[in-house]
């Protein structure tokens, strides 16, 4: 644009536009604006200083409540802890209680189980010895059976001294074969 142009349609009395009534229209502005500022400032100022300080309150009840669940939330962490610590210790006596309870329960298997193989062993030995002794007891009788048979036959037969002395030997090779006890 041409600055020759803007010169021209300025009015002849007024150049640039400041004469009184100029300076009356920013006076005038200027009051308006500051009656304005304050009028704002009194009706909106103090109601929005004071929805700032509520809110701060109420943030700064957050961060305290916050603060306050945090420690309550460390001393129930530190009551797990010790917890956890005292089932650990609890555990581990359980443990080794089971444990002495076990080996003490073997133990006294193992002698139970001694005991009662001495008495079958102490049963077995008897069982043997009576049979044995009616094993003798048996022998002794087919000895004195085998004698009365040879006696009846010595006397049922003429026996001459060879026949008497065949008829010996074969009762001592009998008897050789057997042990005596007393």
């Amino acid at each position: 644009m041409n600055f020759g142009l803007i010169l021209a349609s300025v009015p002849d009395g007024r150049p640039f536009g400041l004469d009184s009534q100029t300076l009356i229209q920013i006076v005038a502005n200027l009051i308006n604006v500051g009656l304005l500022a304050a009028f704002l400032a009194y009706m909106l100022y103090r109601p929005v200083r004071n929805i700032l300080n509520k809110r701060t309150e109420r943030i700064q009840g957050q961060l305290a409540h916050a603060e306050e669940e945090m420690a309550k939330a460390a001393d129930l962490k530190l009551l797990y802890e010790q917890k956890m610590e005292e089932a650990a210790r609890e555990r581990e006596d359980i443990l080794s209680e089971a444990r002495r309870l076990a080996a003490e329960t073997s133990q006294r298997l193992v002698a139970e189980a001694r005991k009662d193989a001495e008495a079958i062993k102490a049963r077995a030995s008897a069982n043997v010895l009576m049979e044995w002794e009616r094993a003798e007891a048996d022998m002794r009788t087919a000895i004195i059976d085998v004698s009365a048979i040879m006696a009846e036959k010595f006397v049922t037969l003429a026996i001459n001294k060879e026949t008497h002395d065949r008829l010996f030997d074969e009762t001592i090779a009998n008897l050789e074969g057997m042990s005596w006890r007393d």
